[in-house]
C-alpha cells in the first residue's frame, strides 16, 4: 500500500480526524489480530462482535489510526458508517493510483469461476494484486484495493452480488479497464427471483466499463453471449472480447478439448493464432471455460495467445477449498471443493469427481446449497438424479436443508448404501471412516454455512 496520511483519509472519507493526529497509514486491517505498525485499524459493527472494543489492541499491535463510527481512546477518524466510508476511501486510492502510474483494473463476475479465474490471472499477469480468498463484496472488495501500490500493473477483483446494485456499488469504487462475465447461474438465486433479474444484474458489470474498456464475455453461456451489444451501448470506444468452447464467432475458441484424469486438455485458437496444446493443473472439465476467460484477458494485457495459454497451463490454484486433490498416505483420494456451491457448480464437480476416480470408487459427500430461495427444492432434487445418472457410487446426503438430493436419488434407483442421508457432520464422519479403502476417491462439496469445510480439513489431515 502506498503511504497515507491521516489527513488525506480523513478528507477522502469526509470523517472528523481526532485533534492534534499527525500519524501515517502503510496497511489497513479490519482483524486487531494482523495489525502491524503502520497499519490503519478499521473497526467494524458485526453481528458477533463490536470492532471498536478490539481497537486498544489494535493500537497495541503499532495501528498508527482507526476507522470508527464512534469516538475510541487513541488516533482515529470519526464516520457514520464505516462500510461506505472504507469504500469511499478504496474509491479515492484507485483514482490516486491513476494519477501515479499506470494500473489496469479487472473486475470479473459471474455465478460460478470467479475465484478460480482471478486466481489464474494473479499467476498469470506480472506485478498483479488479487483478493485473498473470496474478498468480493463491499468490504473485502475495498480492502483488496488497498493492497495495491504505484508498482502494481494489474488490479484483478472478483465481484460478487447477491441483491440488485451491488455490482454498480463496486464497480463505482473501482472503476473497470477490463469487465469479465463468466455465467449467469443459479447462485444467489433467492436475492433476484428470476435468472433474468440474475442476469440483468451481472450486466451491470459492464456499465461501470471505463472509456476505452474491454468486456470479456463467455459466448458459451447465452445470457452472457447477448451482453455484448450493452458492452459497446456508448461511444467510447469499448471493445468486446469473446471466448468459448466450440462453437463459432468467438475471439478465442477452445478446440478438441478432452480431459485426462479429471483435467482438461484443449488447443486455443484466436484468428489466425494457435496456442498449441494446453493441459490444465486444475482438475475440472469446467475449469476450461475459465481458463480461457483468463488467457482472453492476458491477450487485451498485451501479452501472446501461446505465452498466455503456457502461463495458464501450469497455474495452480490458490484459494482453499476449491477443487483440491490430496492423496492420502493410506490411497484414499480427498477432492476437496467445499467453499461453496450452486447447481452448476455441483454438477461440475460431481462429473470431476467421475473423471477422477475413473475406476476406483466414488463418494459424493453433499450438504446444502444455500441462498436457493424458492429453487432450493428442485435443485437439491436435481443432485440426487445427477449423482444416479454418472453413475456415483456412493452418495451421502448431509443436513436437513439437501435431503431431497438423497431422496431423489433413492427414487432414481439408488438402494442399499448407494445414497445415504445423515443429519450432521460428525455421523458423516462416522460413515465415511468404516468404509474408505485405498482407491477410493471423496469429494466434499456444499455451501460454506454448512460447514463441510470443515469435515474436508479433517480428511486430509489439517486442523479445522
Amino acid at each position: 500500500m502506498r503511504k497515507l496520511t491521516a489527513q488525506w483519509i480523513a478528507n477522502a472519507v469526509g470523517g472528523e480526524l481526532a485533534a492534534d493526529v499527525d500519524a501515517e497509514v502503510t496497511s489497513v486491517e479490519k482483524d486487531s489480530r494482523l495489525v502491524t505498525a503502520g497499519a490503519l485499524y478499521v473497526a467494524f459493527v458485526g453481528e458477533r462482535a463490536d470492532g471498536h472494543e478490539f481497537a486498544p489492541q489494535a493500537f497495541a499491535a503499532g495501528a498508527s489510526l482507526a476507522l470508527v463510527s464512534q469516538p475510541v481512546p487513541g488516533p482515529h477518524v470519526l464516520v457514520d458508517d464505516v462500510v461506505a466510508a472504507l469504500g469511499s476511501l478504496a474509491q479515492a486510492y484507485v483514482a490516486l493510483l491513476r494519477t501515479e502510474g499506470s494500473i489496469t483494473v479487472i473486475g470479473i463476475t459471474g455465478s460460478n469461476g470467479k475465484t478460480s479465474t482471478k486466481d489464474l490471472l494473479a499467476q498469470v499477469l506480472p506485478n498483479a494484486i488479487a483478493p485473498q480468498g473470496s474478498f468480493n463484496n463491499e468490504i473485502g472488495l475495498p480492502l483488496t484495493v488497498l493492497r495495491a501500490d504505484p508498482e502494481t500493473e494489474f488490479l484483478v477483483l472478483e465481484m460478487g452480488a447477491s441483491a440488485p446494485g451491488d455490482l454498480a456499488y463496486l464497480t463505482a469504487i473501482a472503476p473497470l479497464d477490463i469487465a469479465v462475465v463468466l455465467t449467469v447461474g443459479t447462485a444467489h438465486l433467492g436475492g433476484y427471483g428470476s435468472p433474468e433479474a440474475l442476469a440483468e444484474e451481472k450486466a451491470t458489470l459492464l456499465d461501470g466499463l471505463l472509456p476505452g474498456g474491454t468486456a470479456v464475455l463467455n459466448g458459451d453461456d447465452p445470457r452472457v453471449a447477448v451482453m455484448a451489444s450493452r458492452a459497446v451501448l456508448h461511444e467510447d470506444a469499448r471493445t468486446t472480447v469473446t471466448f468459448g468452447v466450440g462453437g463459432q464467432g468467438r475471439t478465442l475458441t477452445a478446440r478438441d478439448l478432452r480431459l485426462d484424469a479429471g483435467r482438461a486438455s484443449f488447443d486455443v485458437q484466436g484468428g489466425q493464432e494457435h496456442s498449441g496444446r494446453v493441459t490444465l493443473s486444475l482438475i475440472g472439465e469446467h475449469h476450461a471455460t475459465n481458463a480461457l476467460a483468463a488467457i482472453a484477458v492476458a491477450t487485451v494485457c498485451g501479452q501472446t495467445l501461446a505465452d498466455a495459454a503456457d502461463a495458464v497451463a501450469v497455474a495452480m490454484p490458490l484459494s482453499p477449498h476449491r477443487m483440491a486433490l490430496t492423496v492420502r498416505g493410506d490411497g484414499v483420494r480427498i477432492l476437496d471443493d467445499s467453499y461453496n456451491a450452486s447447481p452448476e457448480s455441483m454438477k461440475a464437480a460431481l462429473r470431476a469427481l467421475k473423471d477422477v476416480a475413473d475406476a476406483g470408487r466414488s463418494f459424493a459427500v453433499v450438504g446444502e446449497m444455500l441462498e436457493m430461495g424458492d429453487s432450493s427444492l428442485s435443485a437439491h432434487d436435481e443432485i440426487g438424479l445427477d449423482a444416479v445418472r454418472l453413475r456415483i457410487d456412493h452418495l451421502l446426503v448431509v443436513g436437513a436443508g439437501a435431503r431431497a438430493a438423497y431422496v431423489s436419488a433413492v427414487r432414481e434407483g439408488s438402494w442399499g448404501e448407494e445414497a445415504a442421508f445423515v443429519a450432521t457432520i460428525d455421523e458423516a464422519r462416522e460413515f465415511l471412516a468404516g468404509r474408505l479403502t485405498s482407491g477410493d476417491t471423496v469429494l466434499i462439496k456444499g455451501s460454506h454455512g454448512t460447514g463441510l469445510w470443515k469435515l474436508a480439513d479433517e480428511l486430509v489431515g489439517e486442523p479445522a
